[in-house]
């Protein structure tokens, strides 16, 4: 949905009529996960992508055909037959697309309101009805305070909020199976709940080269960039330009005074002991999800031992992923960030680093071949 947040909201603001396709469930091996959406408006243009490129031509037509006024439904998508030129994957996955039309004024103006809220970085949970003993597109958007519209019943409405802020808490998407009126532990309705949680955090220590060039690919990969440094000459606007921010401080002070979650990344790319030293020590204490710090081996192992003076124990400095990067043969600023990039991905979801092509199995980690 953020890839295409701007075009949105400004379709939402003209009052022209739209036809969303959401993926919303995935079976084996598949190109985007649930959540990915292509949007297409009255004129027919197209924003977005469920599947990169294998059965859009479909989806579009469906789309077009809700817009014209038919009934919104979930299409379903599997193996492709490449002699009858049927539509399908390739990768021999099965996707499911719901795909419903935003054309009444009132309709426009929930999704409008929905997208002002992922625009605001406000976590809202979003639950569409799939199937089953309710109506299909129905929806009810989820806060942590408070809930808009309905999915057809009281009992149905309490039990999905309750869950969806469950999921919202957890940042997960997926189908969630009810009674008609809420029921627990029946299978009469399905409805997605699709979770929009602020970007995930990349705190980049240190303004040098290659502190641009991970700013860069942080923000390509959708993190929410911080740059700091406490050197005023070197921690500027220009020389950081694709930062959401870009920071004058002492970086252990501002590390101890800002938000970490366990989503967020941590670059230390000063390899200056001064710096280094207090900011690990602060960067341990929190949940981050990653903490690379740069280095030749030498500073490796001379870091750990100041470190271990400082009474870090062995099970934290395990944390550290130093020196960072995965071993590419990087040589540039640019492809040093390349391999720290993939080694951030790697912690993600679990891969191995190696070559796809000597591994068997799945492709995507976490996805049944």
């Amino acid at each position: 949905m953020r890839d295409i947040l701007p075009d949105l909201r400004a379709r939402c603001a003209d009052g022209a009529p739209l036809a969303l396709a959401t993926v919303v469930a995935v079976h084996g091996s598949a190109p985007r996960d649930p959540g990915a959406v292509m949007a297409v408006d009255a004129a027919g243009t197209v924003l977005g992508s469920v599947s990169g490129g294998c059965v859009e031509g479909d989806v579009y037509e469906v789309a077009r055909e809700v817009l014209a006024g038919a009934a919104p439904r979930v299409v379903s998508y599997g193996i492709s037959d490449d002699e009858a030129f049927g539509v399908g994957l390739t990768c021999g996955g099965t996707i499911e697309v719901l795909v419903r039309a935003y054309a009444p004024e009132a309709e426009l103006a929930g999704l409008a309101a929905l997208l002002d809220l992922i625009a605001a970085d406000v976590p809202v949970a979003e639950a569409t009805v799939l199937s089953g003993d309710a109506e299909i597109g129905a929806r009810l958007t989820v806060r942590a305070t408070d809930a808009r519209g309905t999915l057809g019943t009281d009992g149905l409405d309490a039990a999905v909020t309750d869950d969806a802020r469950g999921l919202l808490e957890q940042g997960l998407t997926g189908i969630q199976w009810y009674g008609a009126h809420g029921q627990r532990r029946m299978a009469e309705v399905s409805v997605f709940v699709r979770s929009h949680t602020p970007p995930p955090r990349m705190l980049v220590f240190g303004a040098i080269d290659h502190a641009a060039a991970t700013a860069r690919i942080g923000s390509f990969l959708g993190y929410r960039v911080t740059v700091c440094d406490a050197r005023p000459a070197f921690a500027t606007r220009e020389r950081f330009p694709v930062a959401d921010e870009v920071v004058r401080a002492w970086p252990h002070d501002y590390l101890e005074a800002t938000d970490v979650d366990a989503r967020t990344v941590i670059c230390v790319l000063t390899h200056d002991p001064k710096f280094d030293v207090p900011l690990l020590v602060a960067a341990l204490r929190t949940p981050a999800a990653y903490i690379g710090v740069m280095g030749s081996r030498r500073t490796h192992h001379d870091r750990l031992a100041r470190l271990r003076e400082a009474g870090v124990d062995e099970a934290a400095l395990a944390r550290l992923a130093s020196p960072v990067g995965l071993d590419l043969g990087a040589r540039t600023p640019e492809e040093t960030a390349v391999s720290i990039a993939a080694e951030i991905i790697q912690h993600r979801w679990g891969g191995t680093g190696r070559p796809l092509g000597e591994l068997t199995g799945a492709i995507h980690h976490g996805i049944t071949p």
